[in-house]
C-alpha cells in the first residue's frame, strides 16, 4: 500500500508541474503576439573598414518610419541623402570619398514611441594611388564640346598614371556616337588607350566619351581618382590626297575637289649620326592634323641631326600644319618653290607655296585626313600619329578586352 500511494503521488505531482510549465492557454497567445522590439540597422556596420567608396550605404527600420537620419565625415561634412517613400529606408544620394571616415546617426518612430537615436561609424578605402583620365587629341588637345573636328579625328584616353590592368581599365571607358559607328580603342602603351571607328566619320556626328573610373580597382592598387565625361563634334569632312606620281595635294571637302596645290617631299636616303640613322623619307600612309603654328621653329637637332652639319637646319617657318609626332608638317617655304610639284628636296614635310601654306593651314581643323601615297621609306607607324594606317582587324586586336 505505501508502495502505490508513493507512485500515485509522484505522479500527481508531475501533473501539477506540468500544468505549472506549461501555462494557460490564454497567456501563452499573449505573450506570442507582442510585437518585436523595433530596430534601426545600418550598413556597413559600426566599425567597418576598407568600405569600397561606391558600395552600397543602407540605413533602415524594420517597424514605423525613420525621423531622422545624418550622416557626417570626420570633418563634420554633410552628405545628403534620400528617403525610400514611406520613410523605413535612406541612402546617400553622392558618393562617398576615398579615406574618409563616416558616422550615421538615426531616430525612427513607431507606435510604440520613439526609437533612438542609434550612432554607427564606418571607414572607406585609402588606395595607394590614383589615376585620373583626360580626354584628348593625338596632338594632345583637349576634346572639347566647343571644338569641331575632322572626319578621321581618333580618341585619345590619357591616363596619368601606367594602369596595370587595362581590361579592367577599358570596361570602364565608353564612346557613344550619333550616328552609332563601330569603333575600337588600342592601347597604345599603358598610359595611353586610342580609340577610333572603322571607317571615318560622316559630319555633324556627336561624339560622347565617359570614363567612369571612380572607385574601379585597375590593379596594383591603382584606383580612379574620378570620372571624366566630354562631348564633341565632328565638321566638314576634309580629305587631302598626296600623291608622290605628281607631288600634288589634293583636297577634298564632302568629298569634292576644291583645291589642287604642288609640293615636295621628303628628298629620301639616309645618314647615320651618332649610330642612329635618320631617314629623309616622307612616309606613306594615312595621318590626321594634329595642331599647327605660325610660325614653328624647326630645329633639326631635335631628332639627332646637329644644327651645324651639312643637312642640318634650324629657323623659323610659317603657316605649318603637323600631321605626325615626329615633326612632318605641310608648311610654307618659298625657297622650293621652283621643286614644288616636280622634285622632292625636303627633309620629309612637304613643302607648300606661302600663299597655299597658309590656305591650308586656315582651311584644318584637327582631325582631319591626309593620306600620302606612293613615297619611299617604310609605312607610318601607329605611335607617329598612324592610326588609321592600321587594319582595322589589327587595330581591334590591340584592344586590352580581345
Amino acid at each position: 500500500m505505501s508502495g502505490r500511494r508513493f507512485r500515485a503521488g509522484l505522479a500527481a505531482g508531475l501533473l501539477v508541474l506540468v500544468a505549472a510549465c506549461g501555462g494557460s492557454p490564454s497567456e501563452s497567445a499573449t505573450e506570442s503576439a507582442a510585437p518585436p522590439t523595433p530596430t534601426i540597422s545600418v550598413a556597413p556596420t559600426d566599425g567597418a573598414t576598407e568600405i569600397d567608396p561606391l558600395g552600397p550605404v543602407r540605413v533602415s527600420t524594420s517597424d514605423g518610419q525613420l525621423t531622422a537620419v545624418t550622416m557626417t565625415n570626420e570633418q563634420g561634412g554633410t552628405v545628403e541623402g534620400i528617403l525610400t517613400p514611406d520613410q523605413s529606408a535612406w541612402k546617400p544620394s553622392e558618393p562617398l570619398g576615398y579615406g574618409h571616415t563616416y558616422t550615421v546617426t538615426a531616430e525612427a518612430v513607431t507606435v510604440t514611441g520613439r526609437v533612438g537615436p542609434i550612432t554607427s561609424s564606418f571607414s572607406t578605402l585609402a588606395p595607394n594611388n590614383q589615376t585620373k583620365v583626360y580626354f584628348r587629341t593625338t596632338g594632345g588637345e583637349e576634346l572639347s564640346p566647343s571644338g569641331t573636328y575632322g572626319v578621321g579625328t581618333v580618341v585619345v584616353a590619357h591616363f596619368d598614371e601606367d594602369v596595370p590592368d587595362r581590361a579592367t581599365a577599358e570596361k570602364h571607358l565608353s564612346v557613344t556616337t550619333d550616328p552609332p559607328v563601330t569603333g575600337s580603342w588600342y592601347w597604345l602603351d599603358n598610359r595611353n588607350a586610342h580609340w577610333r571607328p572603322a571607317n571615318y566619320y560622316t559630319p555633324d556626328t556627336l561624339v560622347t566619351l565617359d570614363a567612369d573610373i571612380y572607385g574601379k580597382d585597375l590593379g596594383g592598387g591603382l584606383y580612379g581618382q574620378e570620372d571624366t565625361k566630354t562631348s564633341f563634334t565632328i565638321g566638314a569632312s576634309h580629305v587631302s590626297i598626296v600623291d608622290d606620281n605628281d607631288k600634288q595635294v589634293r583636297v577634298y571637302e564632302n568629298g569634292t575637289l576644291i583645291k589642287t596645290m604642288p609640293t615636295s617631299l621628303g628628298m629620301g636616303g639616309s645618314q647615320t649620326v651618332a649610330g642612329k640613322t635618320i631617314t629623309f623619307w616622307t612616309q606613306p600612309g594615312t595621318y590626321t592634323v594634329m595642331d599647327k603654328a605660325n610660325p614653328v621653329i624647326m630645329d633639326s637637332s631635335t631628332y639627332g641631326l646637329p644644327v651645324n652639319s651639312r643637312l642640318g637646319y634650324k629657323e623659323s617657318i610659317g603657316w605649318a600644319t603637323r600631321i605626325s609626332t615626329d615633326g612632318i608638317y605641310l608648311h610654307q617655304l618659298d625657297d622650293t618653290i621652283w621643286a614644288q610639284g616636280n622634285t622632292n628636296v625636303s627633309h620629309g614635310c612637304l613643302n607648300l607655296s606661302g600663299e597655299n601654306a597658309r590656305w591650308f593651314y586656315e582651311f584644318s581643323q584637327p582631325g582631319d585626313v591626309v593620306e600620302i601615297r606612293n613615297t619611299g621609306g617604310a609605312p607610318l607607324e601607329v605611335w607617329q600619329n598612324g592610326d588609321w594606317s592600321v587594319p582595322w582587324d589589327q587595330w581591334q586586336a590591340g584592344s586590352a578586352l580581345r
